[in-house]
């Protein structure tokens, strides 16, 4: 039955086209190639956008939601490197200026495997401002920065502030050894010879040990 339907066919095609039938198939395979060929050069540009929405839908439905910034109050260096991305329990964060950010959103770039990961649990305001990667520049001293590396780290903090979430500050012993003491309480300056008290404030001449005026002088 089958070998009945083929020479049916051979027979068809030939009288129809003068063709034999692997010329027919092999011409007919040519032109379906070409006519893929050529309908992607005119294809819509929505498809392709429909295509990464797709994509996209497809790969955030893959991924877990991201928890709640979690405040962590005031903690130390040594509890920051907890959250450095290295346990997906815990939020990723990470500090500028002893000011701490949650960034679990951006795991991407601050998460392990990503270009800034080595930023993430730890306050490195000094690498911030020096663009560093370096091991010694990851800390938050920025002592000695000159005025254009001192800019750089305050447009880093505007853009953390303005992104993520605060959650806490890092608690560093001797950070600011005597800057508090030099803003609260005004240094006085005494000029003993001419008993004048100097304060931020104003200036105060002691009237008390004058020299008599120049009527009693002629008495």
């Amino acid at each position: 039955m089958a070998l009945e339907l083929w020479q049916t066919l051979k027979e068809a095609i030939h009288s129809y086209t003068g063709l034999s039938p692997v010329v027919f198939f092999t011409a007919l395979a040519l032109a379906f190639a070409i006519y893929q060929v050529i309908s992607g050069w005119f294809a819509s540009p929505f498809d392709d956008v429909n295509r990464h929405q797709r994509a996209r839908s497809l790969a955030q439905e893959d991924e877990p939601p991201i928890p709640q910034p979690v405040q962590v109050g005031e903690i130390t260096e040594e509890e920051l490197k907890q959250y450095d991305g290295s346990d997906p329990q815990k939020p990723l964060l990470m500090a500028i200026k002893h000011q701490i950010y949650d960034v679990t959103q951006s795991r991407m770039f601050y998460g392990p495997g990503g270009p800034y990961a080595l930023f993430a649990g730890k306050d490195a305001s000094r690498a911030l401002a020096k663009m560093s990667f370096e091991e010694k520049d990851l800390t938050w001293d920025i002592s000695g920065l000159g005025p254009f590396e001192l800019e750089a780290l305050q447009d880093w903090e505007y853009k953390f502030m303005s992104k993520y979430a605060k959650v806490g500050t890092v608690k560093v012993a001797g950070s600011e050894p005597e800057t508090a003491a030099s803003v609260s309480e005004p240094v006085e300056n005494v000029d003993r010879d001419a008993h004048v008290t100097t304060t931020p404030e104003k200036t105060v001449v002691d009237k008390s040990d004058e020299a008599p005026a120049e009527t009693e002088l002629k008495e």
